[in-house]
């Protein structure tokens, strides 16, 4: 019995209910009740057939002690043979539902993650730790799954057992009364222990939480520790935090060993209780041979139901722990906002403008942002994209007049692009790290490369567009990632494009190139470029100098290379000669005697990491 299951990642993993861990975790099981319904079933039938198994075989026995062999006892070796079939293949199927119903659970609860992480901007990192976030999809989703893979277990141990406690009732009050009353008693002695092992686990899932958080600071810090001799330090830290994790793991380990060893001693002495007095009641002629055989097997088999119920209590407590974990994670707001807003989007063409700073970006121009302060127009930039609606509410941004907070956040995204300074490329192959929006055909996608003069990074990636890039692209050099990233933000074909320093880590020949197809290829359509480059700013519509988040001049390049110094705008342009000259002036990190920007390429010797301090030297120094 197989059942059509959705394919991972899901379209839409759905709003999960976040009121408590365990409302969380029944609104996992409601989304995919239907493969949970069928691997229950399947439980129920497998532990079903083990259970009357006994029973059969203690039929067997009796009337084969009474006539011999003959057709009965063939009947019923028939029966147990009947029985034995489909309890393999209920196991077999069933086995498959549990692992869809761990797999489905767990991958939600990643998506659901995700999902938050990226669409939560700035406050994740503000709200929670990076290990905690990690620990989430690495440990608590995993732990939440668990439970949906042993469901069909504990369900098939509670009608095993209510069927075995029946089947003897009905054939000995007394060894019923036992089993019935007697196993409940030793699970309840194993429940003491559940309580402090779930306290000693969340302690352990702490630590473990911290000891992440340190080791993803740590790497993502290397660089600077080694620079000022602090890697001694922090390898201290982590060291003395991994041994807390080791004491708190210990503990946890001490307290199961404890409950494993009950789960062997206590059901057999239940065994060994019940066929004592299953023993003395066969002599008494109470039952008969074959029913004290039957009996032996309900109390082995009862072990079993015992152990998935006590299973079970661990993986829930764990489970509701992680839920807890998680609830914290996907409980983050957004720093953007709800979706959906109700205000109309503006029409196509509207302008971008910047309250604050006055930047106004109007239809079809491609205009640049210059200040003598870099980190000024990158904010001015990263305003336009609305990736923060709190901290921008001072500061607000209107499309056609309207506020980007008002606007649908979706409508904001597809229509405004910002490419920001710093790239960020993911592992996978090349063609969708640049193809984001999944509809671009090659063609496309080899003339965006070409503008972004990234050929030579189809040259060094293995398989082109088909090859995998590594994680972060680290398998390219500086220059080739920010030229990866540019051609990215080109194919999303935006109505407004806003690129912050799109070629600061490039040299000066590739930078002339670029310059002059960026310029072509948006020619006609709203673009903002944040540089004080002059190979770039001769190519642009209109230059922007902004002083104290202000425009406080406006023109061509040349017009305000070229605009007297007298008079008060004269002394503006003045100022903003200044800043392109000393863009013009820059000496090549890595060759001083060198024109300035000699290659973007590794050399020999140069990892893309050292590349990568190159283009932070050339960043710095155009500051």
């Amino acid at each position: 019995m197989l059942v059509n299951v959705r394919p991972l990642p899901l379209p839409d993993p759905g709003t999960p209910d976040l009121t408590g861990p365990a409302a969380y975790l029944w609104w996992l099981a409601r989304r995919q009740w239907g493969i949970l319904a069928i691997a229950v079933l399947l439980g129920v039938v497998t532990f079903v057939c083990q259970a009357v198994m006994p029973y059969v075989l203690g039929q067997a026995l009796d009337e084969g002690l009474a006539d011999g062999f003959g057709r009965t006892l063939l009947g019923w070796a028939a029966v147990m043979l009947g029985i034995g079939l489909v309890q393999v293949a209920a196991s077999a199927v069933g086995h498959r539902y549990d692992v869809e119903n761990w797999l489905r659970s767990a991958f939600t609860t990643s998506q659901l993650v995700g999902d938050t992480v990226a669409r939560s901007g700035d406050n994740i990192t503000e709200e929670l730790p990076t290990g905690e976030v990690v620990s989430a999809v690495a440990s608590d989703a995993l732990r939440v799954g668990e439970v949906y893979a042993i469901a069909a277990r504990f369900a098939g141990s509670l009608v095993a057992y209510a069927v075995v406690a029946g089947i003897m009732l009905s054939t000995s009050l007394q060894l019923g009364l036992v089993v019935v009353l007697g196993l409940p008693a030793v699970a309840g002695v194993l429940a003491f222990l559940v309580k402090p092992l779930q306290q000693r686990q969340a302690a352990q899932r702490e630590a473990s939480g911290r000891l992440t958080t340190l080791g993803a600071d740590t790497v993502s810090g290397l660089r600077i520790l080694r620079g000022i001799g602090g890697e001694k330090v922090f390898t201290d830290r982590y060291r003395a935090q991994s041994q807390t994790v080791r004491r708190t793991g210990v503990r946890v380990a001490t307290t199961q060993s404890y409950l494993d060893g009950l789960q062997v001693l206590l059901p057999g002495l239940f065994v060994a209780l019940v066929l004592y007095l299953g023993a003395h009641a066969a002599l008494r002629g109470d039952i008969s041979a074959g029913q004290l055989v039957a009996f032996y097997g309900y109390a082995a088999f009862l072990s079993w139901p015992l152990q998935n119920a006590t299973q079970t209590l661990q993986v829930t407590t764990r489970a509701l722990v992680a839920a807890k974990k998680l609830i914290t994670v996907l409980s983050v707001q957004p720093a953007t906002g709800a979706q959906g807003a109700a205000t109309a989007a503006p029409p196509a063409g509207s302008p971008l403008v910047d309250d604050t700073s006055g930047v106004e970006l109007t239809a079809g121009r491609v205009v640049a942002l210059v200040s003598v302060d870099p980190d000024e127009t990158a904010r001015i930039a990263t305003r336009m994209g609305r990736f923060d609606d709190e901290a921008e509410s001072a500061t607000p941004v209107r499309l056609g007049g309207i506020r980007l907070a008002d606007l649908d956040k979706e409508v904001v995204r597809e229509r405004i692009v910002v490419a920001e300074a710093t790239p960020h490329l993911f592992s996978g192959v090349l063609r969708d790290e640049l193809d984001v929006r999944g509809d671009t055909v090659e063609a496309e996608l080899l003339r965006a490369i070409m503008v972004a003069d990234a050929h030579d990074v189809l040259d060094s990636v293995p398989g082109g567009l088909a090859g995998e890039l590594p994680e972060k692209g680290r398998s390219l050099s500086g220059g080739q990632r920010q030229r990866v990233a540019l051609a990215r933000a080109l194919l999303t074909e935006p109505e407004i494009l806003v690129l912050v320093e799109p070629t600061s880590a490039v040299d000066a020949h590739t930078e002339a190139r670029i310059a002059e197809r960026l310029a072509e290829v948006r020619r006609g359509r709203t673009t903002l470029i944040v540089t004080a480059s002059p190979l770039v700013l001769d190519h642009v519509d209109e230059v922007l100098f902004v002083e104290d988040g202000r425009v406080t001049t406006r023109g061509s390049h040349r017009e305000l290379l070229d605009r007297p110094r007298t008079a008060h705008q004269g002394a503006e342009a003045a100022r903003y000669r200044d800043v392109v000259g000393r863009s013009m002036d820059e000496p090549d990190p890595t060759h001083p005697s060198d024109p300035p920007h000699q290659t973007d390429q590794p050399g020999p010797t140069d990892s893309p990491e050292q590349t990568d301090q190159m283009a932070d030297a050339t960043k710095g120094a155009r500051g």
